[in-house]
């Protein structure tokens, strides 16, 4: 059976769709707050792959800083970071925005969820929460790693 005018515009406006969808996959991925906050997360990690509190404190968010002490958070870090080693690899695995978040006033948020090998723990996750402060910056405000 040959296939008719018809046919042929119909899958014509399915392969259209079908790009136009691929298209609007990779705007999302190119979301510019995703590259900023993705990049920002990675510059805060840095200073905790380094095992410097008071620089990671120092670039957190106002309610990072307002929760905890730089001492308290020296502590911390210490007894968590060091007994998992050296960062070998940190992989991206999803970026989130919220408008709300648990214990924190409505605002802008983003969750930054990265596959981590450390030496001693081969499959970690790390979380990180930036908050899009008023002066128009994005900063971390939250970090979990398991």
């Amino acid at each position: 059976m040959a296939a008719t005018r018809g046919d042929w515009r119909a899958l014509h406006a399915g392969l259209a769709l079908a790009a136009a969808l691929c298209y609007a996959g990779q705007l999302a991925a190119q979301d510019p707050r995703a590259s900023l906050v993705q990049e920002t997360a990675r510059a805060w990690l840095a200073n905790t792959d380094r095992g410097d509190a008071a620089a990671s404190w120092k670039a957190a968010g106002k309610q990072f800083r307002n929760a905890i002490t730089v001492e308290r958070w020296t502590q911390s870090l210490n007894q968590v970071r060091p007994p998992l080693g050296a960062v070998s690899q940190r992989a991206l695995l999803k970026t989130q925005f919220r408008k709300s978040f648990p214990g924190a006033p409505d605002g802008e948020y983003a969750v930054v969820v990265f596959r981590t090998t450390f030496a001693k723990k081969s499959d970690a996750s790390e979380t990180v929460t930036l908050e899009h402060e008023p002066d128009d910056a994005w900063r971390v405000i939250g970090y979990f790693v398991q």
